[in-house]
């Protein structure tokens, strides 16, 4: 049975605008940020979007941004939450290696990438793998659906598959960014991205 499965970013933080590094450290949501979720809300609601489920990282910044979307409850769960930077986590973006970042995060306490990304689809997976869900929606963070997307890329629609010469994590993920995937037999594919840049406003989609 297909299912659907969207996945999305939260909203703009203090840390964003600051240029600090934020994955399990954390940081509250900007007035643009509130604004974002808003607008996200409003999308959904336009859209006639329903869901069986809604699920959070247990990051507040998540949470915050959900909770600004729809008064459904939700269940947060740890393994949404985003890459674990180690002992990089609240310092400048200046700091961070070039692109790819590869396991350079791991020297210094953090997560290595695979295991980064395994997690990402092993999570969204037990989600989707539900018996009594067919549409789900889950609240995480950049790194998060960038690399659930780059797992799953060879199974997106086509006009949605990365140029094999750009690179998947070069091109930015907005706040509140959206990802909606198809769910049948184990497999994601993207079927279409709402709001991939950050001042997209939803309500003109």
């Amino acid at each position: 049975m297909k299912k659907t499965f969207y996945l999305m970013r939260h909203a703009q933080t203090l840390f964003n605008v600051r240029k600090k590094i934020q994955g399990w450290c954390d940081a509250p949501l900007t007035e643009l940020g509130r604004e974002q979720a808003a607008l996200a809300g409003e999308y959904i609601k336009k859209a006639n979007l329903t869901f069986d489920k809604l699920y959070s990282s247990t990051s507040e910044r998540a949470c915050d941004t959900l909770e600004i979307i729809t008064n459904q409850p939700y269940t947060r769960l740890k393994g949404l939450k985003e890459w674990n930077f180690g002992l990089f986590e609240g310092e400048s973006e200046d700091l961070n290696p070039p692109l790819p970042y590869r396991d350079f995060f791991a020297n210094y306490g953090g997560e290595e990438e695979k295991e980064f990304q395994q997690r990402t689809v092993q999570t969204c997976e037990q989600l989707m793998s539900a018996p009594d869900v067919t549409t789900v929606l889950a609240m995480s963070h950049g790194a998060f659906c960038g690399q659930f997307r780059k797992y799953w890329d060879d199974y997106s629609i086509p006009e949605l598959r990365r140029d094999a010469d750009i690179p998947l994590n070069k091109k930015r993920i907005g706040n509140c960014a959206i990802f909606k995937y198809d769910y049948e037999d184990g497999i994601f594919s993207l079927s279409a991205i709402i709001n991939d840049e950050a001042q997209t406003l939803f309500l003109n989609q």
